[in-house]
């Protein structure tokens, strides 16, 4: 079961760093341009950067729910959300790569 923590673990702080990226460039163009779209990306980004960072907490620190999750879960939940990180890992990439050119 330590497999699937470590994979969700390195997915999960890999999506936060790439938000992080991700919602700075959206906020420092939100204040060049003042625009709708962008004050909306930054805030999305912000939100789920928030998201991503409660699960990391959830994973690794808290009290309870970090030893449930490296102990007792049931695989065929650490399947489904292991690809549910590995995909928002693999769509904030392409988004980073997108904004960042």
């Amino acid at each position: 079961m330590t497999d699937w923590i470590a994979i969700a673990q390195v997915s999960v702080s890999l999506n936060v760093l790439m938000l992080f990226v991700l919602t700075g460039i959206w906020a420092r163009n939100y204040r060049a341009f003042r625009s709708k779209h962008a004050i909306g990306l930054a805030v999305f980004g912000a939100v789920l950067l928030a998201q991503n960072g409660l699960t990391l907490y959830f994973y690794s620190f808290h009290p309870v729910l970090a030893s449930w999750f490296a102990t007792d879960m049931p695989p065929q939940a650490w399947t489904a959300n292991i690809v549910l990180h590995v995909f928002q890992t693999v769509a904030l990439a392409f988004l980073l790569w997108v904004t960042w050119d």
